[in-house]
């Protein structure tokens, strides 16, 4: 039951990656590159019906994670507690930018909240990034000293940064330059899914500008992967372990390679769609080669004298999760029906839905 219930862990992030992170790139498009007002309606209508059921699927894994994975939950919750403070005032931030904006039809109030949208959807995209850089290089469990464990073996805190911004120091930080690279990676990533989707959804003079933009951002983005794959190598030496093991897990890397290699495709491609689906690829095959690397831990100890979390030590009990079983089937019925509904419904371009107009 613990792999079942990890599978299912990883499927509702990597949806969730998938879904709202077109969101964050649209709002990255929406602060740097769309020009005028007709273009910033075009962003907003893309994402307007979509958004808040997006955000969904990250209650739904820290629910999970919460029945599932107590130990892991209760670990990472209070170690990285300050991010997550930020990143929660984030969405705040993202959602009240959505929806106060078309409140009041003031020059000074719409550009306040089309700040708050933008600069929240950056800081979102990059946050998680590093959150992943941090996951990837592990934490110190146990808070050890010279060689001596001053707390639980599960237990850690991070502050936002160290003096030395070294992944590899004793005493960590959130951010170091190993954490801010993913997190470069994941905005430049999240930029391009977010344009593919606003060329999908809306027919604005906005789309071919924006499939120039992917294509320069492409470029961007191989350097990213190149240089964050090479530096992953050198913050985890055994990093490919598991991938060479099992030579079967090579399908999430190769998967990565075609969607991004395809993007270099996106001033030819005749479809609005396809864009959006190598976008995808990339971000599934990225993610699922970081999670079959690290399989089965779930978040590695930097230290010899606590173990690293693993699915199988931090689980709940077994009876525990035969119960949820039931109750997940009937909730992913629920959740599969109101998605395909809702995508029936905003089927096509979304250039008249006016989202925000009051």
């Amino acid at each position: 039951m613990e792999l079942f219930w990890f599978i299912v862990l990883v499927c509702m992030l990597g949806i969730y990656v998938v879904l709202d992170g077109y969101d964050f790139g649209a709002g990255i498009v929406h602060l740097f590159f769309a020009k005028d007002e007709q273009e910033r309606k075009a962003v907003t209508n893309a994402i307007g019906p979509f958004w808040d059921a997006n955000e969904v699927w990250l209650i739904a894994a820290g629910g999970v994670l919460f029945f599932a994975f107590p130990t892991l939950y209760a670990s990472s919750f209070s170690g990285f507690y300050l991010p997550l403070m930020m990143v929660l005032w984030f969405i705040i931030f993202r959602a009240v930018g959505l929806e106060l904006r078309g409140q009041i039809h003031n020059r000074l109030w719409e550009r306040f909240w089309d700040k708050a949208f933008g600069i929240a959807s950056l800081c979102l995209a990059l946050f998680f990034g590093a959150a992943l850089g941090n996951v990837v290089r592990g934490v110190n469990l146990g808070m050890v000293e010279n060689g001596v464990s001053t707390q639980e073996a599960h237990y850690f805190f991070l502050p936002l940064w160290n003096p030395t911004f070294d992944p590899l120091a004793e005493h960590q930080g959130i951010i170091d330059w190993f954490t801010i690279l993913l997190g470069l990676v994941s905005v430049v990533t999240l930029t391009i899914h977010g344009a593919n989707w606003i060329i999908l959804k809306s027919s604005s003079t906005l789309n071919p500008r924006l499939r120039t933009i992917i294509y320069r951002l492409n470029y961007v983005l191989l350097l990213l992967v190149v240089a964050s794959a090479l530096l992953w190598h050198y913050v985890k030496p055994q990093a490919l372990n598991n991938l060479f093991a099992h030579y079967w897990l090579w399908i999430f890397p190769v998967m990565a390679a075609v969607g991004l290699f395809s993007l270099f495709r996106i001033r030819s491609f005749k479809k609005d769609g396809t864009g959006f689906l190598f976008s995808t690829l990339f971000i599934v095959g990225s993610f699922g080669s970081t999670v079959a690397s690290l399989f089965p831990t779930m978040l590695p100890s930097t230290n010899q004298v606590n173990p690293s979390l693993t699915l199988y030590n931090v689980a709940a009990h077994e009876y525990g999760l035969s119960v949820g079983l039931g109750w997940f089937i009937i909730a992913a019925i629920l959740v599969v029906l109101y998605f395909i509904i809702q995508f029936r419904v905003f089927k096509g371009k979304l250039d008249d839905v006016g989202y925000g107009d009051h």
